[in-house]
């Protein structure tokens, strides 16, 4: 059939580089263009829309914008894709090569052009129209476009390695050419694998052992030991186009060397003859990632049962985003996020206002709950099928037990990007730690549900909030201050005591009791304080109880002790109740006394700043730190916790203004100057309205990358000026407090997180949830029956526990 309409296509063009084309994936489920219908992309905005009957998001995006055409895009495997073992094998390699396999090569695609302006239900296909030049110009390039999903990867790589002064004012020795790919060695040892060549005098080094099996006697850094030579690069991971890694000793990070063709040609190496034959370091640490080995056998050596439907969907790992995926099953086991998010994600779909539902953070949380709750996901891969043809592949310790057949899992790649976005951390690939994503995601979905001015009591995440009550005792005049914070998660310290070492030396520690941590966490500590009654510095005791019980109790273990100020993970037990139930009735603070006096107001503050935490002052200035770093630090992180502070000031101890003077907020027009439009722009484009960003740059000194985190760590300022003094405590006393004070608080285990490897920013994680069926260990994709002893151990080892109240 004919369109009537195609001369209106004139007006299209195809994508711009920087636009996010979203081919892949419809944008609000997650049918995909393996599908057999297909993905429909709308050739004005470039939203990708699913065809399901029921669904069909396709047409919904034409209805609401009015856009008239679509290109679907449909893919499958090449025959060459699928061999089996019984095929003939490729010919004779002539060139060891690690070769990037390409989209094209793998799969086959089908487009057609469709008009819904001829056929409003379902789109009228237009074959013949790739034969019009322009037409076949924006097919071009929509399919050799960089996906949306594979740009914001891509995007998150590039941001995470930059150059340094190092790399950047690298002075050379010329020493001549080096041996020959395959005849060159390390100058200490035979290794031919694994090769760091020096950039200053083109010294061959091996380097660490490394996961996989890679072998290495650490002779590069023992090089830079002994010479201080900083800069060197791996070898085998040398491309034509003239990247590879690249590693600073000083700065003990990877960089990237922008005249890094010129430094390796000083020693005869000239890149657009290279080959990479070596998997780089971040390839090496994704795959660590992905294959930890977290328990998929049970006690008699038998692989554990994967199960299938509703609620038991895998989130594939995007590269080391295990740490998200355990959050967000966690979360969507949860009654609260489960009834906001899935019965309503068709009418949000219909209703959404928001043109590009990419954008739109309660499209993506919709999109996630019917992924992950619907169980249309949530089945055997196809291409991992028994017939004859599939090659059988067997469980080694299962004895010739064929290997279980695990799903592909949906891949949260809108969703991450989105929740992700402007974020320093959660912006880039890296793995992060599984609370403060907790914290961040609690935080955007809270300022997303101001924004679109949802009664926050409807809202999910009220089910983590409580107060937390601090009182402060003076130890001469024994008058007391309270005040109380408001807390999402409880974080308890885990004392490490060491009981010896294992076979292998590594450190074995005394199991602690969960009460124990509670008893800390709630328990009386002295510290150093100035007494606005005594008017002296005196000896104060702080502690802390609950001022309301949460419906969802989320405790995070604090297993942690800073080596050369970076946190190592501690493999310490903590034993939870045998019923996995916990009381805290004892926990329960009183408020104010009629037979305590109360400590008159701390008039000591700078005139236009907040009141500070006394407590979190004290502590954080005990450690050293000066007062004005404490303070910037406090502003930063909310005003009330010392730990997140002192992390804080760890992270920013370098910021060439930290030791300047704070800019007082003013509500009179003097003080701080007014923010640029520029800025106001830039934080109102992430979200926040003008009003919250104007405060947030007045109370951060226009620094906008402190503004940003300013703005996370207070989601209930609306911004609008108050009085000098209130921002510690007005706002939050006329807000109603989360939680109950109600007793019996008795609360039975929903779930925890558990963490393997050194460090929270490296290893992986995975969520054991409890189901009407019993315990499920969600591990990325991979959603299996957990094994009983595997919970008891594991659970000991957890890195957050999710109590649900009774």
């Amino acid at each position: 059939m004919s369109c009537s309409h195609i001369t209106d296509i004139a007006r299209l063009q195809p994508p711009r580089l920087s636009q996010s084309v979203h081919r892949e994936e419809c944008t609000q489920c997650f049918d995909n263009q393996d599908s057999p219908l297909g993905i429909d992309v709308c050739l004005t905005c470039f939203n990708g829309g699913c065809l399901d009957k029921d669904r069909h998001h396709a047409r919904t995006h034409v209805a609401k914008t009015g856009h008239t055409f679509t290109l679907n895009v449909k893919r499958k495997l090449r025959p060459s894709a699928n061999r089996t073992d019984e095929e003939e094998p490729p010919a004779k390699m002539k060139k060891l090569a690690i070769v990037e396999e390409r989209e094209e090569d793998k799969y086959e695609y089908k487009t057609v052009l469709k008009c819904w302006k001829c056929d409003p239900e379902n789109g009228l296909e237009i074959p013949d129209a790739s034969n019009d030049p322009h037409v076949k110009s924006i097919i071009d390039g929509v399919m050799s476009s960089m996906s949306s999903a594979r740009q914001s990867e891509v995007k998150a790589w590039e941001e995470e390695i930059t150059a340094c002064e190092h790399t950047l004012m690298l002075e050379q020795q010329a020493t001549g050419a080096i041996a020959a790919s395959g005849l060159a060695h390390c100058t200490k040892c035979d290794l031919k694998e694994n090769l760091w060549l020096c950039l200053t005098c083109g010294s061959l080094g091996c380097g660490r052992q490394q996961f996989g099996g890679l072998g290495g006697n650490g002779h590069g850094l023992q090089h830079y030991e002994e010479t201080r030579h900083p800069v060197s690069v791996k070898l085998g991971t040398i491309t034509p186009e003239g990247n590879a890694d690249v590693y600073c000793y000083v700065c003990n990070d990877s960089k990237v060397d922008p005249d890094l063709a010129r430094h390796l040609a000083t020693f005869g190496i000239n890149v657009q003859t290279q080959t990479k034959t070596e998997k780089s370091m971040t390839e090496l640490q994704i795959e660590q990632n992905l294959t930890f080995d977290f328990s998929l056998t049970g006690e008699d050596g038998k692989a554990l049962e994967p199960v299938f439907g509703p609620g038991l969907t895998g989130l594939s790992n995007l590269g080391n985003s295990c740490y998200m995926a355990s959050v967000v099953q966690t979360l969507f086991s949860l009654p609260a996020f489960r009834q906001r998010y899935y019965p309503t994600a068709a009418t949000h779909w219909e209703t959404c206002h928001e043109t590009l539902p990419a954008n739109c953070v309660d499209c993506q949380m919709h999109k996630l709950a019917d992924g992950l709750l619907s169980g249309r996901y949530s089945h055997p891969r196809p291409h991992q099928s028994n017939s004859s043809s599939a090659p059988k592949e067997t469980n080694p310790l299962a004895h010739d037990t064929p290997t279980p057949v695990f799903q592909e899992g949906v891949r949260p790649i809108g969703f991450k990007s989105l929740i992700g976005k402007g974020h320093e951390e959660f912006a880039t690939m890296r793995q992060q730690d599984a609370e403060e994503f907790f914290t961040h995601l609690v935080t955007v979905l809270r300022r997303n549900a101001k924004k679109a001015g949802v009664d926050e009591r409807n809202e999910p995440t009220r089910v983590f909030e409580f107060g937390m009550e601090q009182r402060l005792e003076c130890g001469e005049c024994k008058r007391v201050r309270y005040r109380v914070d408001e807390m999402d998660t409880l974080s308890v310290p885990v004392p490490a005591r060491e009981k010896g070492k294992d076979a292998e030396g590594k450190t074995l520690y005394e199991d602690v009791q969960l009460k124990e941590c509670l008893d800390i966490v709630t328990g009386t500590e002295a510290l150093e304080y100035q007494c606005p009654a005594c008017q002296k510095k005196v000896i104060a005791t702080k502690r802390s109880r609950f001022a309301t019980f949460p419906q969802v109790l989320v405790i995070h273990a604090k297993k942690f002790q800073l080596v050369n100020w970076v946190p190592a993970k501690l493999d310490i037990p903590v034993i939870l109740p045998e019923s996995d139930e916990v009381q805290l009735d004892e926990y329960l603070g009183r408020g104010l006394q009629p037979s305590e006096t109360e400590l008159p107001n701390d008039e000591a503050a700078a005139p236009g700043l907040p009141q500070f935490n006394e407590a979190a002052m004290a502590q954080l200035e005990a450690m050293g730190f000066p007062t004005i770093r404490c303070q910037k630090a406090l502003l930063a992180t909310g005003n009330n916790d010392a730990e997140a502070a002192m992390e804080w000031l760890f992270a920013h101890m370098e910021d060439p203004d930290i030791d300047a003077p704070i800019q007082p907020a003013s509500s009179g027009g003097t003080g701080a100057p007014e923010p640029s439009a520029e800025q106001v722009s830039m934080l109102a484009d992430m979200g926040f309205t003008p009003a919250q960003a104007r405060k947030a740059l007045r109370e951060t000194g226009g620094n906008a990358e402190r503004a940003v985190e300013w703005l996370f760590s207070h989601p209930d300022d609306t911004g609008e000026d108050a009085l000098t003094g209130s921002a510690s405590g007005g706002s939050q006393q006329q807000k109603e407090l989360g939680g109950s004070s109600e007793l019996p608080a008795r609360y039975w285990l929903k779930a925890f997180i558990s963490h393997k490897g050194p460090s929270v920013h490296s290893g992986h994680y995975v969520a054991h949830i409890r189901t009407e069926e019993g315990w499920v260990l969600f591990n990325d994709e991979k959603v299996v029956k957990a094994d009983g002893e595997s919970v008891r151990e594991l659970k000991k080892l957890a890195y957050l526990y999710v109590f649900e109240r009774v």
